[in-house]
């Protein structure tokens, strides 16, 4: 497994090894002994899985007390994956980070508690899944604008299909202290 970080500290990259013969391939996408020798303590408890249409964009989400990790991957097709930075303190607070996971490259996301996070569907589909750290609870459900231009990313659409929900988040500036984190 090979680990890279990114600008944004705790957000990293993860590559598992993979074995390929005439049959196909096989890879570990999960090995808790190896992210934990890597520095990665999460226990994760749920598992989800998405399937999106081109120029969906899923985002920017997150949930709040405590928060939780994701491990993202992609099973079929491809996206284009997002982190936000929303820890008051960090000195990255506001920056982004995205890179594209396939279902060919086989890299996962690893999102720690204290960034929103969002994708955009760049194939015909994709499916993708994802580890979290805690149960999914409604109450303390928030997102940010997958459009904020103060944060400016750079999404690979021009006109995105979005849910009626992701069209309602606020931008960055004006989400309460109390529904942020810190480092």
């Amino acid at each position: 497994m090979k680990i890279t970080e990114t600008p944004l500290a705790g957000l990293l990259i993860i590559e598992p090894r993979v074995f390929s013969d005439h049959r196909g391939f096989f890879f570990e996408s999960y090995n808790l002994k190896q992210f934990a020798e890597n520095g990665i303590l999460a226990n994760f408890v749920q598992d989800n899985h998405s399937r999106s249409a081109k120029s969906t964009v899923r985002g920017l989400h997150y949930q709040v007390n405590p928060g939780q990790d994701k491990l993202v991957r992609v099973i079929a097709g491809e996206i284009f994956d997002v982190a936000v930075d929303i820890r008051r303190n960090s000195p990255t607070f506001g920056q982004w980070y995205g890179c594209m996971l396939t279902s060919e490259n086989k890299k996962q996301l690893y999102v720690p508690i204290g960034f929103a996070h969002g994708f955009c569907v760049t194939s015909e589909n994709a499916e993708v899944i994802y580890k979290c750290t805690d149960f999914y609870s409604p109450k303390d459900e928030r997102g940010i604008a997958w459009n904020d231009s103060a944060i400016g990313i750079k999404w690979p659409v021009k006109t995105p299909i979005l849910s009626a929900k992701d069209k309602q988040h606020p931008r960055l500036a004006v989400v309460p202290p109390d529904s942020l984190f810190m480092l």
